[in-house]
């Protein structure tokens, strides 16, 4: 009986089972960490309506060759290379929203035309930043060592579909993930003066129609 009631001891008194891990990647661990500052985390969290994600086909090593490639290839009017996705998201309990960012080489701007910046907001970031609810962009110029030369490096994202477009707060969650993603590209290829806005960028115009 002795033997018995040590052994209970040892068995982990109440029997309850060891706490369950967390599903899914935190915030700070998607993509690289391209969400690791406070406000790109509140805007992932925000944007998906999760603390933990799941990856969706994220390729960033591939995205950054592709630049890369470009920065050294020879351009011409037909050169237009693929852009590569970055990072794809999803809530790591499943659902509907999803999130995606892609990264291409492009050539030179400007890149918002009149009648599209009627239905954008723009913002202060690299050579043009600006978005919608739904879809965003930042653009910079990435200036690399010889013998590769300066890219203009656009990075393009999707947040879930059905966001009305007068939310405003939505659009400052996008272009806030987007230029995080940016500021990340910048920093892994080594681009010298991309102009990219730190944390949040500000807002310039709010779309009139």
């Amino acid at each position: 009986m002795a033997v018995a009631a040590l052994l209970g001891g040892c068995s982990g008194g109440d029997g309850g089972e060891a706490p369950k891990e967390p599903e899914g990647l935190a915030a700070a661990e998607v993509c690289g960490g391209f969400a690791k500052e406070a406000p790109a985390a509140a805007a992932l969290k925000a944007v998906l309506g999760s603390e933990r994600f799941e990856d969706d086909l994220s390729k960033p090593d591939k995205a950054l060759s592709r630049l890369r490639d470009a920065a050294a290839a020879p351009w011409a009017d037909s050169y237009r290379p693929q852009a590569v996705r970055y990072c794809g998201l999803r809530p790591a309990e499943g659902g509907q929203k999803d999130l995606r960012i892609e990264v291409g080489a492009v050539g030179k701007g400007p890149y918002l035309g009149p009648q599209l910046a009627k239905s954008v907001t723009s913002y202060v970031s690299g050579l043009e930043a600006f978005t919608s609810s739904g879809l965003g962009h930042v653009y910079f110029s990435c200036r690399l060592k010889e013998p590769a030369h300066t890219i203009v490096v656009e990075t393009t994202i999707w947040g879930p579909a059905g966001i009305p477009d007068t939310d405003l707060e939505q659009r400052t969650r996008l272009i806030t993930l987007a230029n995080a993603a940016a500021r990340q590209v910048s920093g892994e290829l080594g681009c010298e003066d991309d102009g990219l806005a730190a944390g949040v960028p500000s807002p310039t115009a709010h779309p009139t129609s």
